[in-house]
Parts: C-alpha cells; sequence; structure tokens
C-alpha cells in the first residue's frame, strides 16, 4: 500500500467492489479523498519538530501531546505519544532543554532504518473503553518496541461513553464509529508528517486485545473507508498531503487478541456456540429466553447460510441434525475442527505433570495493553503476559489468579474432561485427541455466563450497548435480527411471565436513531463490522483497503463471545485476494486473555512484525 494513490487506482475502485462474489473480496481500494467542502488545517496539522524530549539513558526522543487533528472534539483525548529510538534521529539541544530533531540518513537499530523502521501502534480499548492520551513517558512501557527497532505511536482514543464537563469543558460523543475514527486520524497524522516523524508509515501494525482487539481488526478491515469520511473530516484529520493528493488511513498488519466483534451478529452466534445448551438464569425453562435463545440460534444458521464462508474452497453451512437444532452440517465440522486442533496443539506444547494455572489481568493495560495467561509443566514457556501500564478499566473489570489441579499424564487430564461424559477421544500413542461434540466442549469448557442478549441486552445494559450511544442518550439496542425475532414472536413469548409488551417497540425505536451526524444506527453498526469489509454479502465488501498481515489469537474456553467470531473473521480473510496471511489459533485451557500456544504476547507480536515487514 502506498500513502497517496493516484486518480487511477481511484477510479478503478467502485470496479474492484464488484469482486465480491461470496465470502472474500480484492480488499484493496484508493485512499479516499476528501470532501470538496473540507477545509483542511494543515498549520494546525504540521508536527513539530523543534519540541522533542531525550531519555539519554536509554537513547530515546520521545513526544506527548500531539494533537493529531485540527478540530479535536475531545482535545484531552485527541493526542498522542511518539517514541523513536534514538539512532533514528539528529537531535541538537534547545535552551530549554527540548531538541530539535530531524530524522538520520546513517542510523540503524537491527537491519532498520528511519525510513525503514515498522510504525506500532497500540489500541488500548477494552471493552471499547476510551484509551487515556499518555501525559508522560515511561520507558518500561516501551522498551522492548523500540528495542526491536520500532517506532513506537500511542493515540488517546474515544471510547464507548459520552463525555461531558471534562478539564477543558467540553462535552463529545463515544461510541461507534469515533473509536476507530480517532486511530485512523492518528495514522494520517503520521503520514501527513512523514518527513518530520521517522519510520516506514507505509509499515503500520495496530494491536489490541478484547474491545481493543475488536477495533484493531477493523482498522485493519477499513482502510480508506469512505464511510469514515464525515468523522475524519469533523476532527480536522488530515485528508490529503500538502500537495492535495489523498492520504490513506490503511494499515498493513492487525493484530488481535480476543476480539469481541462482529457485532451484528454476536448475539446469535452467542447463543448457537453457547447459550443454547444453558437452562439457567435468563435461559431458563420459566423465561421467554429459553424460547428466544433457541431463535437466535436458528437465525444464526440462517446467516452462516447465507454468509456462503469457503474453506479450501468448500462453502460451509449448517444443516439441521437428529434432534432438529443446527449442530451438522460442514460449517459445524469446521468449529469443531477449530476446537480439536486446538486441544492437538495443547498436548503437542505441554510436558506433564501440568498444573492449571490461570492468571489473568482482565480489561486493563496502557502503552501496551493487557495481561494474563495460563502456565502449567513447561507449557508455555512464558505465561503471554504482554504490554503493562494501567489504564480506566471497563465495567466488571478485574484481576482473577487461580491454580487448579495437577495432572501427571496427557491421559489423566483427558480423564478430567471426560468426567461426566466422554466426549474427548484419545489416542495415547500418537498423543493426539478427537472431540465428538461441540455442544459437549461448550458445557464442559466454554459454558454461557452472558444472559441474553449476550451483547443487546433487553434493558441496554450490555457495554455494547453503550457503545452505540448516540450523544443524546448513552445506551441503545442495535442488533435487527433480535428485534426481527422480539417482534415476530411476541404472542410465543408472551405465554412467559417474565415477557415485557414494550421489548419490540424499544428495539424498533432504538434503530431507528440516528447519531450527530445523520448517520442510521445500522450504518454505525456496519462501520463496526470487519465481515462487512469482507463478505459478499454484505454491501461493504470490496469498499476498503484491507490488511496484508493478520494475527488473531482468541481464548478457546473464553465466555465473553462465540468461537465462531474470530474462526469467521479468520475465513473471510483467507478469502480476500489482498491479504498475503492470516496466522489464526485458539489456544486451549485459555479465557479472555492475551492468549498465546507458547512464549510471551509481546516477544510473539514484535517476531511476526519483523517476518512481516520482510515482506
Amino acid at each position: 500500500m502506498k500513502i497517496v494513490r493516484n486518480t487511477l487506482v481511484i477510479l478503478l475502485a467502485a470496479a474492484m467492489a464488484l469482486s465480491c462474489a461470496a465470502c472474500g473480496s480484492s480488499g484493496a481500494t484508493a485512499a479516499v479523498s476528501a470532501t470538496d467542502a473540507y477545509a483542511q488545517d494543515n498549520q494546525a496539522l504540521t508536527f513539530n519538530s523543534a519540541i522533542w524530549n531525550y531519555d539519554a539513558d536509554n537513547d530515546v526522543y520521545w513526544q506527548v501531546g500531539v494533537a493529531y487533528c485540527a478540530a479535536p472534539q475531545a482535545s484531552d483525548v485527541e493526542t498522542m505519544g511518539i517514541y523513536v529510538p534514538g539512532a533514528y534521529m539528529n537531535g541538537k539541544g534547545n535552551s530549554d532543554g527540548t531538541y530539535t530533531c530531524t530524522p538520520s540518513d546513517s542510523g540503524t537499530v537491527g537491519s532498520y532504518t528511519a525510513k525503514t523502521a515498522p510504525v506500532v501502534l497500540p489500541v488500548n480499548t477494552p471493552g471499547y473503553s476510551a484509551s487515556a492520551a499518555p501525559t508522560e513517558f515511561s520507558y518500561d512501557s516501551v522498551s522492548d518496541y523500540l528495542k526491536a527497532g520500532f517506532v513506537y505511536v500511542q493515540p488517546g482514543i474515544r471510547g464507548r461513553s459520552s463525555m461531558s464537563g471534562t478539564a477543558d469543558n467540553q462535552s463529545y460523543s463515544g461510541g461507534a464509529p469515533w473509536g476507530v475514527t480517532d486511530i485512523k486520524a492518528a495514522i494520517r497524522y503520521c503520514r501527513f508528517n512523514s518527513g518530520l516523524i521517522p519510520g516506514d508509515m507505509d509499515n503500520f501494525y495496530t494491536f489490541g486485545m478484547s474491545g481493543g482487539g475488536a477495533q484493531s481488526a477493523l482498522a485493519g478491515a477499513t482502510g480508506d473507508s469512505p464511510l469514515y469520511t464525515p468523522y475524519l473530516e469533523a476532527i480536522g484529520a488530515a485528508m490529503k498531503d500538502a500537495s492535495g493528493a489523498a492520504i490513506s488511513d490503511a494499515v498493513t498488519g492487525s493484530m488481535c487478541w480476543c476480539p469481541i466483534t462482529s457485532l451484528d451478529e454476536a448475539d446469535e452466534a452467542y447463543e448457537w456456540n453457547m447459550g443454547q445448551f444453558s437452562s439457567s438464569d435468563t435461559r431458563a425453562d420459566t423465561s421467554f429466553g429459553s424460547a428466544l435463545s433457541k431463535d437466535l440460534a436458528s437465525a444464526y444458521a440462517d446467516y452462516i447460510n447465507a454468509l456462503k464462508l469457503k474453506n479450501d474452497g468448500t462453502e460451509l453451512t449448517l444443516t439441521k441434525s437428529s434432534d432438529g437444532v443446527y449442530q451438522a452440517g460442514s460449517y459445524y465440522d469446521y468449529i469443531l475442527s477449530v476446537a480439536e486442533t486446538s486441544l492437538n496443539n495443547f498436548l503437542s506444547d505441554t510436558t506433564f505433570p501440568y498444573t492449571e494455572t490461570e492468571t489473568a489481568q482482565f480489561p486493563g493495560g496502557s502503552a501496551g495493553g493487557m495481561g494474563g495467561g495460563m502456565t502449567g509443566g513447561v507449557r508455555p514457556s512464558g505465561a503471554p503476559t504482554g504490554m503493562t501500564g494501567t489504564m480506566p478499566a471497563a465495567s466488571g473489570a478485574s484481576s482473577a489468579s487461580s491454580s487448579g489441579t495437577t495432572y501427571a499424564t496427557a491421559q489423566d487430564y483427558i480423564d478430567s474432561l471426560n468426567s461426566d461424559t466422554q466426549w474427548v477421544q484419545y489416542d495415547s500413542a500418537a498423543n493426539t485427541a478427537k472431540i465428538t461434540s461441540l455442544s459437549a466442549f461448550a458445557q464442559n469448557c466454554k459454558t454461557a455466563t452472558k444472559g441474553l442478549g449476550a451483547f443487546d441486552e433487553v434493558d441496554r445494559g450490555q457495554g455494547e450497548n453503550n457503545l452505540f450511544g448516540n450523544g443524546q442518550g448513552n445506551s441503545y439496542h442495535f442488533d435487527a435480527v433480535l428485534a426481527k425475532l422480539l417482534k415476530d414472536n411476541a404472542s410465543g413469548y408472551s405465554a412467559f411471565s417474565d415477557w415485557n409488551s414494550s421489548y419490540p417497540t424499544d428495539y424498533e425505536t432504538d434503530l431507528a436513531l440516528k447519531d450527530e451526524l445523520g448517520t442510521a444506527m445500522q450504518t454505525r453498526v456496519n462501520m463496526y463490522n470487519p465481515m462487512y469489509f469482507l463478505c459478499g454479502y454484505y454491501d461493504g465488501c470490496g469498499t476498503s483497503t484491507v490488511a496484508k498481515y493478520w494475527r488473531i489469537r482468541t481464548g478457546a474456553f473464553q465466555s465473553d463471545t462465540a468461537l465462531t467470531v474470530e474462526s469467521n473473521l479468520a475465513l473471510a480473510l483467507e478469502n480476500t485476494s489482498s491479504v498475503s496471511s492470516v496466522d489464526f489459533a485458539a489456544v486451549w485451557g485459555m479465557k479472555h486473555v492475551m492468549a498465546e500456544r507458547t512464549g510471551e504476547s509481546t516477544a510473539n507480536f514484535i517476531d511476526w512484525v519483523n517476518t512481516c515487514a520482510k515482506g
């Protein structure tokens, strides 16, 4: 990808959109041009290279408080920190202790120079919460990346909540699509100032976990999407370079741990994968949720059959099994294989005796992010702890540590999985296992912990409801499929005592709302769905520039979202012709953490970026 695209490529973009026949696309368009009415403030967008700070002990030049847009709606958030290895700079001291710097033509860190160094951008937004802009320098939080020769840029990113009464008395909207808009604006700012800030601005990588993993995926899938143009212009983003040529916000690579994404069908996926096998709380036989759960699971089958995902050229579909539910077909077999591969990877990676130990810092972290993992025996070699620091936690966020049973042999571990009923067959000679039932996997390892709807709750109580607030109200319904089921099946649900006749109207009313820029709710949902830009099922297929490189990791045991979410994303990417590599793994025994099979998350991420940068 190049920062400035020529007019010929722009003219080809519409034709390229026609390439989406099924789930998969060309994944490449042109940098979007600003509207004719947009008056870009180049002066406000020009980086000040005369106020660098310098850490002589660690040879790092850095700035914080760099405003990445000319008309911020949240000036206390929409700034960023920039951290550069000293080898990439020619610095001259100023009288006030700061430095005036220009990129060096000769300095190197490893094989990288000021012109070739990858640029990495953390998306520290667990639960789609805000990521505070850095206000000070901490070498420990960025040292691994700078030692690797990367340029590290950390933008403040608005979160799911609207804010008022901030330090400068600003009020502003959070929620979709402002978070990703801020990420794009930060990337555009760096590219506008590519001659002043070191780093290969054609070589951007985003990384994040949970809601941050989702928004990293969106940065990777929505490059140059025209849907974001009015939002970027509203905050005064860099839409064109000094010569007037369009600037791109597409990235080269996206690292996503446990991305909570594809929210248009997340409720349905949750019930198909987990919820329909539960009969407690909101899914109890005495609740209308027991019927709604089954209806949502069935609706997910309709979606999958229309989506036309492919694996190795074979279209994946769901069919009804002998008990009348959609637990059969090639898609079922594929998801079963994802779980089975995860178990076999665990058996391959683990040396017994093995003790279950999980230490997880749930949504939190800074200048890096979240940590957590599971260790035992010699698996993995170093808990995947990754990014460090502190940031405001999402609602309900906490840290947890638990130590479980020690298993002397792999057979002992498999026996524990089969303690209630046999659903794993183990070949001790080959040290491989076969999972016979996806429902048994869910009931034993991946049980539903969220109520109905897992993401769009009837009382608007989920964080994702907050994500689709619009400045007029903080939380709204957004799931059109769930809304239709409530309306169409109201007569049946009304037989249950906990049914409220206002539910269908509540959803219908919220789905008709528009945000302050006049964007409809469904469009905002689309803008926060990477699949919308990857699959021919959606109108957005072929309208964005998709990242070439992807690394996706998820905890196979997490109950925060369905295993189908990451699996579907990986499949769609594998069928996108412009994508060069998709490295996907579901990690056995891990929940909602920065899951890694082996090693440590930061080191694994750095190794991956190095591999991608080599092409």
